[in-house]
């Protein structure tokens, strides 16, 4: 299994670029890998997982994982995966179990190996839309075989009713980029679909861009790709870097199908002992504040932060949100 470590020091360590690891996961196919990001000391006891949403990949959270570990001191392990079909991750030989319990057991993986390598005593989670379901997995289900329960939860725009316009919206771009001629160019055209993140600095949604797409030379055969993303693209050609048959189940959800998915998401939510904060942009339209308002009242009982200005869904690399997230971990 590759693993890329960095040297043990007697200080924190600051580092300006995570290190890239793999969990191997069952599947009913024959299995396959995980990639993860690390950020911080690998020696920590405390692990915070942030996890993507469904397009996305485990680098969306460089700075929201560097600002979590200058606020730790450099004493936490700050674990970003690549969930399975995104990033440098495997791709699933059916696309029909892209789908959250498969990435749930996933995380189980990710959590055990994290746990032989060094003994957890606190375990965090922060998930954004997709990453937010599998976090309700976790934290809510009381069958899993976890290393620690889930003591800080945070969903970032999300809950367990989905509004079915965005599940439109999003049906509607998934699994349809192309190929561009530059990453300033695949940028521009993931910006004009992302917009509702709101407010960016050009500088800003290069840097959450660049590992969006990978040169199409560098691809293997399962998707996964050779060199790091946002390099060089040899013969000039970038794709978007998930497996676009992501959407063959998101396509396949039917209003039954649905309206059963958000009754186990409520149930899973009730189920949450964690302390909790939902994070929302005050204008998305994944999550509406009506039910946002019922996450306050029922289950964990979260808290609430709305963004405003921002809809689906909120980045974290703005320094406001950013403080939202380390202050809700640390104080």
């Amino acid at each position: 299994m590759q693993r890329d470590h960095y040297p043990h020091h007697d200080f924190p360590v600051f580092m300006t670029e995570p290190t890239l690891h793999y969990v191997a996961c069952d599947d009913a196919q024959g299995g396959h890998r995980m990639a993860y990001w690390q950020w911080g000391d690998e020696r920590s006891a405390h692990v915070v997982v942030c996890v993507h949403g469904l397009t996305r990949q485990g680098r969306d959270f460089d700075v929201l994982a560097q600002a979590i570990v200058a606020r730790a001191g450099g004493d936490v392990r700050v674990i970003c995966p690549d969930v399975v079909g995104r990033g440098r991750s495997d791709w699933l030989r059916d696309p029909a179990f892209y789908q959250v319990p498969v990435y749930a057991a996933d995380m189980v993986a990710l959590i055990a190996q994290l746990q032989r390598e060094q003994a957890i005593d606190t375990l965090d989670y922060f998930g954004t839309s997709m990453g937010g379901l599998i976090g309700f997995v976790l934290a809510g289900h009381k069958e899993l075989p976890l290393a620690r329960p889930v003591r800080r939860f945070i969903a970032n725009d999300v809950g367990p009713t989905i509004e079915a316009v965005a599940l439109q919206r999003i049906a509607a771009y998934v699994g349809q980029g192309g190929r561009y001629g530059s990453v300033k160019e695949a940028a521009d055209a993931m910006w004009a679909i992302s917009t509702s993140f709101g407010p960016h600095t050009p500088e800003q949604w290069l840097a959450l861009s660049q590992h969006m797409v990978v040169p199409e030379s560098q691809r293997t055969a399962d998707g996964a790709a050779k060199i790091q993303t946002g390099g060089d693209a040899g013969d000039g050609t970038w794709m978007l870097h998930y497996d676009p048959a992501i959407a063959v189940a998101l396509r396949a959800i039917t209003p039954e199908a649905a309206a059963q998915g958000g009754a186990i998401m409520w149930s899973l939510y009730d189920a949450i002992q964690a302390r909790t904060l939902v994070t929302r942009g005050a204008v998305s339209d994944l999550l509406s504040r009506e039910t946002a308002m019922a996450m306050t009242e029922r289950g964990p009982k979260a808290a609430l932060v709305e963004f405003e200005g921002v809809g689906h869904a909120p980045t974290f690399v703005d320094p406001a949100q950013v403080a939202v997230v380390t202050s809700f971990l640390f104080d």
